[in-house]
């Protein structure tokens, strides 16, 4: 597979390269990709994520499975009692409308049947690196067990717990997504094998 050159490849990293094949594209969103793994013509192209870049225009490259694109990963922060899961939440909604996230999220305090308190924060799959870097990066840390990952969402959704307060977090993307026909024309832009 050959990668496009770039002026200022810093500038993609959080981006993704789509190998149709025959040629190769660069720069395209999550929400671009999402949508070419959803038609039939781009069902088999392969996917991968720009890590990192460097100013020769190298880039380090990750391979992602087309079913991150259609599923939610998450980060549960367990708390022994209600306060401070109260704390645990506004300290995660506080830092987010200061320092944004780098995608879109949403953030639940909820009680399970069973009494335990989480603080729930749920975003696209294919985040979850840069999610866990953003709060790395602004040291939230909570007093009890965390769990996280794709199967930690879907028993969070089974087990039904109840919602006592939601909030909705919107991110720092600033790259712009294109759909239908200027995504399907950027698809052409890419260089031939």
């Amino acid at each position: 597979m050959r990668v496009p050159e770039v002026q200022n490849p810093d500038r993609y990293v959080g981006l993704f390269v789509v190998d149709f094949g025959d040629h190769t594209g660069l720069g395209f969103t999550a929400d671009e990709v999402a949508e070419l793994l959803d038609s039939e013509k781009f069902r088999d192209v392969r996917v991968y994520k720009i890590h990192n870049a460097y100013p020769d225009g190298r880039m380090e490259l990750k391979g992602v499975r087309r079913e991150l694109f259609e599923a939610e990963a998450g980060m549960f922060f367990y708390a022994p009692d209600e306060a401070t899961a109260r704390d645990d939440y506004k300290r995660l909604v506080g830092m987010a409308v200061t320092d944004l996230p780098p995608e879109r999220a949403k953030v639940h305090l909820a009680r399970h049947a069973d009494g335990r308190w989480v603080t729930a924060m749920i975003y696209p799959a294919e985040c979850d690196d840069e999610f866990s870097r953003w709060l790395l990066a602004r040291g939230y840390r909570t007093a009890g067990e965390v769990e996280g990952g794709i199967d930690a969402v879907s028993r969070y959704y089974s087990d039904a717990p109840e919602v006592v307060e939601r909030h909705q977090l919107f991110g720092t993307s600033s790259f712009e997504s294109r759909t239908g026909e200027a995504l399907l024309a950027a698809t052409q832009v890419a260089v031939q094998r």
